[in-house]
């Protein structure tokens, strides 16, 4: 069956995941994470996309960020790919796929997740055991967000600026984010919308993207009395 596009939406954000195929390392010394990196931001300046949140791990990379074109994570996602590729290639002697094939892919709701996503790629490292603290790891957005350091890949998202009037209230109000413990639930839903492509956000935002898609933003709920008036409204069944 032919895979359907993704949902792209432009001036709508996305959690984007590349990960290294079959989950073997893509980086190792500081010149791999420096060349990555700076593709990034160039493809991003190329190709009209606004990085808002982002971690370079061993083996994978996540980015938050909003296209301005229909096609332009698609191709900022191409160039950062066949670049970093030919550079890894040579660096390692080896020849090859890198990627565990296409890009894995969210669209969702800025003005409920565009915090909690950013917050979880930062946090990704700690999960990892890399680092006992988002603090503590060099190649994330973490530092930009939550102490506001200069980094030229981040371009804050107006849901962002949006936790305070000024720098200091809003990188305070970020920071809290960091100090309770994980929801588990909500890192269950930003994993399984962003490996199975679907659209992040409740139910009035999925219908939303649903017109503008012109398919179904969310998966059909499971279960229930099928000849139930609600279970058949819930799926367009009604």
């Amino acid at each position: 069956m032919a895979r359907l596009p993704r949902f792209v939406l432009p001036g709508v954000p996305q959690h984007v995941i590349q990960r290294g195929n079959n989950r073997q390392q893509i980086l190792f010394k500081e010149e791999d994470y420096w060349f990555l990196w700076e593709k990034i931001g160039s493809a991003a300046e190329k190709f009209d996309c606004k990085i808002h949140a982002y971690v370079l791990m061993p083996n994978h990379f996540h980015l938050v960020l909003t296209p301005f074109s229909q096609d332009g994570i698609g191709k900022l996602m191409q160039y950062v790919g066949r670049y970093y590729v030919q550079y890894f290639n040579n660096c390692y002697d080896r020849t090859g796929t890198l990627w565990e094939g296409r890009y894995r892919a969210t669209l969702f709701d800025p003005a409920a997740f565009l915090v909690p996503i950013s917050q979880y790629v930062e946090s990704n490292p700690v999960r990892a055991g890399l680092v006992a603290a988002p603090a503590d790891y060099a190649w994330s957005s973490f530092a930009a967000n939550a102490t506001g350091a200069e980094d030229r890949l981040i371009t804050p998202h107006a849901a962002f600026e949006r936790q305070g009037r000024s720098p200091k209230t809003r990188q305070t109000a970020y920071l809290k984010g960091f100090g309770k413990p994980p929801d588990e639930a909500l890192l269950n839903r930003i994993r399984d919308a962003t490996n199975k492509a679907w659209v992040l956000g409740d139910p009035e935002f999925c219908t939303h993207i649903e017109k503008q898609a012109d398919r179904r933003a969310s998966p059909r709920p499971r279960g229930g009395d099928r000849r139930s008036a609600a279970y058949r409204e819930a799926t367009g069944r009604a």
